[in-house]
């Protein structure tokens, strides 16, 4: 047996209708202005999930390259210094063979001697190079200069490494040991490269000039080698940053691509939907006008 439809029954059902398009037309009208398919998760739970996943990786990403820019700055600025060292230390070889070629007077070599211990003063000074406050050279113990200014030339700095996290589970060391250089100067009688050079100008001096086109000058080109080898490896630590910062790059361009395409709305298929809700709601008002009657003497009237 078939119940009897009563007005009451009517105006509900049309208003839950009018409420359900009211509805769509709000959630169109939010992706139409925020330019997103999702903007709460009760759009799409799935699609939600995604997206907090993406912009996780995303964030870590992000973190990633802030570390790999940091470490190339590092990097970059051991580099400019190791080759203001490496142009100073040709310089005092040219000095060293021109001292040993047996025609320079006591003047010249005294000359010499003085423009060497002025090159070590620049050296140490390209030794206490920083980057953001921070001495590059100096380990972890990157507040503290490595080298005094002066006579003393006894390495100040830490031995710790400097590490920077550039990917899942990578960590590069972007930290040189600039002590395995310079040495810890004469009276540590090291071979280091401070220790070299004092020894020169005081061989230049003393007019020791066998002792300057000898051991000096294998002991300098020596200490070449190691400043070589270590302008290498700081090239090393640069090339693979950058092989990093691309890497990097491409996720970043792939995440933020996907992530576009689980939550950024289409937005000529959301203006057409836009306009044809809005029809159908105004029409849906003009219909539920006619077929809920606004009082019992409407109903009679008619």
């Amino acid at each position: 047996m078939f119940g009897r439809i009563t007005t009451q029954m009517t105006a509900s059902m049309t208003l839950n209708d009018l409420q359900q398009s009211l509805n769509r037309l709000d959630t169109t009208q939010q992706q139409l202005s925020s330019g997103k398919k999702i903007n709460q998760p009760s759009d799409d739970p799935y699609g939600t999930s995604q997206a907090m996943s993406l912009n996780g990786q995303l964030s870590s990403l992000n973190d990633y390259t802030n570390n790999i820019t940091d470490g190339t700055a590092w990097t970059q600025q051991a580099t400019t210094s190791l080759g203001d060292i490496d142009s100073m230390v040709q310089r005092v070889r040219e000095l060293v063979v021109q001292a040993s070629n047996g025609t320079y007077t006591q003047s010249d070599l005294n000359a010499s001697a003085s423009e060497v211990n002025q090159l070590i003063d620049a050296i140490k000074q390209e030794a206490n190079a920083s980057y953001n406050g921070q001495y590059i050279f100096s380990g972890t113990s990157t507040g503290t200069a490595p080298y005094q200014t002066g006579s003393t030339d006894t390495y100040q700095g830490g031995t710790g490494s400097v590490n920077r996290l550039i990917g899942p589970n990578t960590t590069l060391s972007v930290s040189t040991n600039i002590s395995q250089l310079l040495g810890n100067g004469q009276a540590s009688g090291d071979g280091g490269l401070l220790d070299t050079l004092r020894t020169i100008a005081s061989d230049m001096q003393s007019g020791n000039t066998g002792a300057i086109g000898g051991a000096d000058l294998k002991n300098l080109d020596s200490n070449f080698g190691t400043l070589t080898q270590m302008e290498a490896n700081v090239g090393a630590i640069t090339n693979r940053l950058t092989l990093a910062s691309t890497r990097i790059q491409q996720l970043q361009n792939s995440d933020t691509a996907a992530l576009s395409n689980v939550q950024d709305a289409d937005m000529a298929t959301v203006a057409i939907n836009f306009s044809t809700e809005q029809a159908a709601y105004s029409a849906a008002l003009k219909a539920g006008a006619n077929i809920v009657q606004s009082s019992l003497l409407d109903f009679l009237n008619n």
